[in-house]
């Protein structure tokens, strides 16, 4: 039987880095719950995109892959105070979970110490491919399209265009 997986990220935006992870968790799992961390934060430099935004980000690119949407549920998860209060939060809104992929050290440490097993996804083009990337071109007005997918990139376009990203702190 295969086991259920849990994928946390902020997603700040969603890249092909990501999709990468998903992709490698999902050969491994038959059922992925996403957690979208961060979840009360946006409108900042590190954290420029809504929840919902990017739910619809991580659903969209996911579906253009033709990945099974009855095999993956996107969750919000605000941030706790503590780190074992959002372990916590992380059991209340996921129903039940046998691995966690990730390659957070902390996120790694946390479900160690909790006996739950990690499985780290190998990074694709780390260098290329991060979050940080990806902002720091939209910020630069440098090209920033080559680095998400096409789903992602009709999210984040309008976004820029209604100027969010002028004077983030």
């Amino acid at each position: 039987m295969m086991p259920v997986g849990l994928f946390i990220g902020r997603f700040q935006p969603f890249h092909y880095g990501h999709l990468s992870s998903v992709k490698f968790a999902m050969e491994r799992v038959k059922q992925l719950y996403i957690l979208v961390g961060s979840s009360q934060k946006s409108h900042e430099s590190k954290n420029p995109f809504t929840a919902g935004e990017r739910i619809l980000m991580i659903r969209d690119a996911l579906i253009d892959e033709k990945i099974d949407p009855s095999r993956f549920l996107i969750i919000p998860v605000p941030d706790a105070i503590g780190h074992s209060v959002w372990t916590a939060l992380i059991d209340q809104v996921v129903p039940s979970y046998d691995v966690v992929f990730s390659n957070d050290r902390l996120t790694i440490q946390l479900f160690n110490e909790r006996d739950v097993d990690v499985i780290e996804p190998p990074l694709h083009d780390r260098m290329k491919y991060s979050a940080t990337e990806v902002r720091r071109r939209i910020s630069m007005h440098e090209d920033w399209k080559p680095l998400v997918p096409p789903a992602v990139k009709n999210i984040i376009a309008p976004i820029i265009e209604k100027g969010r990203f002028n004077g983030l702190d």
